[in-house]
């Protein structure tokens, strides 16, 4: 049999040592009193201009033209929403002997964010999958789930970790006004944020740090990580890594079943089987508040777990045997459907 090679280098984010060292930061001077208040209105205005700046860049008519593939955002949009939610849901029974309540619910609200665009378009190029696709596949999950992941919060999470159903009329204000008032300006804006794509990029992260800063700030205060133990850690870390496998073969097989020619896999794969930390982080300050610290922890280890594990699929994929004149998978010898030209 083929062994599985491993990279030589695996993809350790360094934004993800970014986001721990913001942790750590936290923990050690978390702001309190005045400047937690300076601190929560900032973050609060760094999210709004995050979003501003996501729907400053969505470009409509790309959008619009990914619809002709819509059997395939139908798919990772199911996986997105509806399995990984449910597999979400399933894992209640895990508590207490895996988990705590707490981590699980942090665990359902990372089932519940939307799929992530930039790491899904690396690993399906990698991979020599269908690129366009995994574009206007990420782009629509972002977009879907400005809506639907406050909704489901709503509906599954109730008043739970802080809670409420008022957040969603919150995260309206907070989150989808400014993706709209973004929308809108793209005419006027959109060539100045083409242009310093790279900039904006790090007034996005440094934005998501701020909000990460926040949430740990107010956890600490009020002793939340008292509740996290090494056991608990490690229980929920097994957790995830089942729930990943499991979403990495459902992906896979399912669109193999529904008859997708082997690049159109490759795209639902990766953008059906992960999760946004860009998009989680900040929504899950604005749903649970102080309680936000545990809420994302879950959703910052799947993150990380899933580049390595992805890097791993797409280095194996770039392998595969492709038919370059037919479009097929010559390993399973299936015949190309609703391929859309790149």
């Amino acid at each position: 049999m083929k062994r599985l090679m491993w990279p030589s280098r695996m993809p350790v984010d360094p934004y993800i040592l970014l986001l721990l060292g913001t942790v750590g930061i936290a923990a050690l001077f978390p702001a309190r009193g005045t400047g937690a208040d300076v601190a929560s209105g900032a973050a609060t205005a760094a999210i709004a201009f995050l979003f501003f700046l996501y729907g400053a860049r969505l470009s409509t008519r790309e959008a619009l033209d990914g619809l002709r593939h819509w059997r395939l955002h139908v798919t990772v949009l199911v996986c997105t929403f509806v399995v990984f939610p449910l597999l979400g849901l399933a894992a209640r029974g895990l508590v207490p002997v895996f988990l705590t309540e707490p981590l699980y619910q942090g665990l359902l609200f990372l089932t519940l964010v939307p799929s992530t665009i930039q790491s899904s378009i690396a690993f399906t190029s990698m991979a020599r999958g269908n690129v366009p696709a995994a574009i206007c596949a990420g782009s629509f999950s972002s977009l879907v789930g400005i809506v639907v992941t406050p909704l489901l919060a709503a509906s599954l999470l109730g008043g739970s970790g802080g809670f409420s159903a008022g957040s969603v009329v919150e995260i309206v204000l907070q989150l989808l006004v400014p993706f709209v008032a973004g929308q809108v300006a793209r005419r006027w804006i959109g060539a100045f944020v083409a242009r310093h794509r790279k900039v904006l990029g790090l007034v996005d992260r440094g934005s998501i740090l701020l909000v990460v800063y926040t949430a740990f700030s107010e956890g600490m205060v009020q002793g939340i990580w008292q509740q996290v133990s090494p056991v608990r850690l490690g229980g929920l870390l097994a957790v995830e890594a089942v729930l990943l496998a499991v979403m990495l073969a459902l992906t896979w097989y399912g669109a193999r079943a529904l008859r997708f020619d082997r690049e159109d896999r490759i795209a639902i794969q990766f953008a059906g089987s992960k999760k946004s930390l860009a998009a989680g982080l900040p929504m899950a300050s604005v749903l649970f508040g102080a309680h936000a610290s545990l809420a994302v922890l879950p959703l910052m280890l799947f993150h990380q777990m899933q580049l390595m594990v992805c890097a791993v699929i797409a280095k194996r994929r770039s392998r595969d045997p492709v038919d370059p004149h037919v479009g097929t998978d010559a390993r399973y010898g299936g015949a190309v459907t609703d391929n859309v030209p790149s």
